[in-house]
Order: structure tokens, then C-alpha cells, then sequence
């Protein structure tokens, strides 16, 4: 079963993909949801009519990204924890905290488009992908310091 996304759905495509699911998953979950609407003849027609007109869009938002992803490329971030005298940190530290750090330097980032490999616990420095458009990612690098 052919579907059109309507929405990035995670681990299966971005914004306007054309991508084959089971019929389960398509059927019960992404149109019912509204994330997806079936691959017809038509709705084909009309999704490459859309591709055209917004392609100017889209790479003017590619360059906006990409600059912004060269700003953030040289940018190391500290943020403090909570910390035992053995370098254990009380709880973790996560994708919100360093997106609030990233906006006081002056970048707007969402949450949900930082992501971090492993959970931190401990003092130290880590990495984390910022994902700026579905082209542009930028590894940035934090440092986890006891407050």
C-alpha cells in the first residue's frame, strides 16, 4: 500500500514522501491519525502539483538552515546539574535543558528536534544532533558541569 505523508512520521519518512507501508499500518494508523492520505491517481496528480509550487519554498528554508547550522557548528554549551562529590548527577540531563541553553545563546531550536545518543548521568563531555531541516543536521558539543 502506497501512501502520501502529510507529516514527518518518525523512522518512515518526512513532510510529502510517497512510501509503501503494510495495509495494517496505513489503514488503522497513519490515515486515521491524519499523517497520511492514500497514493490514488489523483491525489498524485495533485501532490506533484504541490511538489512544484513549493519547491522554491523549500530551498530557501535549506539555506536558512544551513547558515544557521554554521553558526551553531563552532558553539560549545555548558549546562549545570545537580552533582554528588563522585560526579553522579541527580537525574539526567536531556534535549529540553540544552535547548534552553541553545536559547539563551540565541538559537530557537525545538526540543524535539535535538536528540542525544545515550542518557547522561554523569559530569562530562557529550555530543547531541540538531536536526535544522530534514538536510541539515549539526553535531553540536556540551559540557555537564556541577552547579
Amino acid at each position: 500500500m502506497e501512501v502520501i505523508l502529510k507529516e514527518d512520521v518518525t523512522n518512515l519518512g518526512h513532510k510529502d514522501d510517497i512510501v509503501k507501508v503494510k495495509p495494517g499500518y496505513g489503514r488503522n494508523y497513519l490515515i486515521p491519525q491524519g499523517f497520511a492520505i492514500l497514493a490514488t491517481e489523483s491525489a498524485l496528480k495533485v501532490h506533484a502539483e504541490n511538489q512544484k509550487q513549493r519547491a522554491h519554498k523549500e530551498e530557501k528554508l535549506r539555506q536558512e538552515a544551513a547558515a544557521v547550522a554554521e553558526k551553531l557548528e563552532g558553539v560549545k554549551l555548558t549546562i549545570g546539574a545537580k552533582a554528588s562529590s563522585t560526579g553522579k548527577i541527580f537525574g539526567s540531563v536531556n534535549n529540553i535543558q540544552i535547548a534552553e541553553v541553545l536559547e539563551k545563546d540565541g538559537f530557537k531550536v525545538e526540543r524535539k528536534h535535538i536528540t542525544i545518543k545515550d542518557a547522561i548521568k554523569e559530569l562530562g563531555t557529550y555530543t547531541a544532533t540538531v536536526k535544522l531541516h530534514r538536510d541539515v543536521k549539526v553535531t553540536i558539543e556540551f559540557e555537564v558541569v556541577a552547579e
